[in-house]
């Protein structure tokens, strides 16, 4: 930590309380910041937050600011009481899109805070919900020259308004032995499909992809985005029964039973001998027994993913978990990734053409009927697509028809 320089502070009483207790605070992070580098726009920002909490009011206000060719991609932030802060009058934010995974080197993030720290205020968040790598205050005059810089170090700026948003991925078969797929190229390949659609608002609201390799969901896709791609499988689990038999002898059958068994949500595990039996008919995926015992179980080796569509967070009709739309999709082949993008592609253009202003899909399906939607993109209704219970998404049925029939991607 740098030596206090409290010639660069002004006062915030209303906000040293954040500074107590045991936990970390961003007004410390705010001020040490202020105090090495400072920069007046952090102060700014640090002094009307200050205000805000003696008044009881927010002051910041929205407007345009966009670089060249590009709508979306950077928030701003303009001060309604820029004579009382002048520091902060701007202090707008760009969202930068991030590596699948969230693949840094040292050396990629160096560089980007170097720009960040030259033409903005070096604040930064890491990441957005959406997972975007977030830089936080700049004025409006440095937008395109610190756009200019970044996109000549090979980033690119992420959604914003009613776009499609920077996507998010789990790190997937870089380091997970469960994952059934490859999220950081399937991510690549989707969100470089849809840049266009990202650069540029023109659908009714937001829309958002998340890819999960298996249904850990690690990137929190059923409940924070439209279109979630969970990595499943359809035959068997592995068992390694060399590996369940030194489990057992380390932890014991009365572990195994209360710990793996008798958590089964549907019952699939049972105990004959000394022996777990899996009645794989019975799973539904939820992966905790897999997650007690990676060494012994691992995914079946027949590999896809499952989409759900819908999935969101509070606005019009509050929560929404996605639904399942296709059970299962092999993901193993270039025609395989383009057999997605397609139906995900008529997806978007029936929202398009159907859904209400600052309307999410998920609700304009809701609105004008599962069946409208199904026709119009292709699919056939099955069992698998229950909206109640939704708890658990990955609702088990027979996978004995084929719910792509006649769209050239089927497993």
């Amino acid at each position: 930590m740098s030596e206090k320089n409290d010639s660069n502070l002004n006062p915030t009483p209303n906000l040293d309380a954040l500074e107590e207790g045991p936990w970390p605070s961003f007004v410390t992070g705010f001020k040490d910041w202020i105090r090495k580098t400072g920069n007046t726009m952090a102060r700014g920002a640090l002094d009307q937050l200050n205000y805000s909490y003696e008044t009881k009011m927010g002051y910041w206000k929205g407007g345009v600011v966009g670089v060249h060719g590009y709508g979306a991609g950077v928030i701003s932030r303009y001060s309604m009481i820029p004579e009382k802060f002048p520091e902060a009058a701007e202090f707008h934010t760009m969202r930068v899109q991030p590596a699948p995974g969230l693949h840094y080197s040292t050396k990629a993030l160096r560089e980007v805070l170097d720009v960040w720290e030259k033409h903005g205020s070096g604040l930064l968040s890491m990441h957005g919900q959406t997972g975007n790598l977030q830089l936080q205050g700049i004025a409006q005059g440095n937008v395109q020259q610190c756009f200019d810089e970044l996109n000549a170090l090979g980033w690119d700026l992420g959604g914003a308004g009613a776009t499609v948003r920077t996507g998010a991925s789990c790190v997937g078969p870089a380091r997970c032995e469960s994952a059934c797929y490859d999220t950081l190229g399937v991510h690549h390949q989707v969100l470089s499909y849809f840049t266009d659609l990202v650069h540029r608002p023109q659908l009714p609201y937001k829309a958002k992809f998340k890819f999960s390799g298996c249904p850990n969901d690690c990137s929190n896709s059923i409940q924070r985005s439209d279109y979630a791609v969970i990595g499943t499988w359809r035959d068997d689990i592995q068992v390694d029964k060399e590996a369940m038999e030194r489990f057992i002898q380390k932890k014991g059958v009365d572990y195994l039973v209360n710990n793996v068994i008798t958590r089964c949500p549907t019952n699939a595990l049972s105990l004959r001998g000394n022996e777990m039996v899996i009645n794989n008919a019975d799973c539904v995926r939820c992966m905790h027994c897999i997650n007690v015992m990676p060494e012994a179980l691992s995914p079946g080796k027949e590999r896809g993913i499952t989409l759900l569509v819908g999935g969101k967070g509070h606005l019009k009709v509050g929560n929404m978990l996605g639904s399942v739309m296709v059970p299962f999709m092999k993901m193993e082949s270039q025609e395989d990734i383009d057999g997605l993008i397609d139906l995900v592609d008529r997806m978007i253009d029936w929202w398009s053409e159907n859904g209400l202003d600052h309307e999410r899909i998920g609700e304009c399906i809701e609105r004008v009927g599962m069946q409208q939607f199904l026709d119009a993109v292709g699919l056939e209704a099955n069992v698998d697509m229950v909206a109640h219970p939704r708890d658990n998404p990955f609702f088990k049925a027979s996978y004995d028809h084929d719910p792509l029939a006649g769209i050239g991607n089927a497993a």
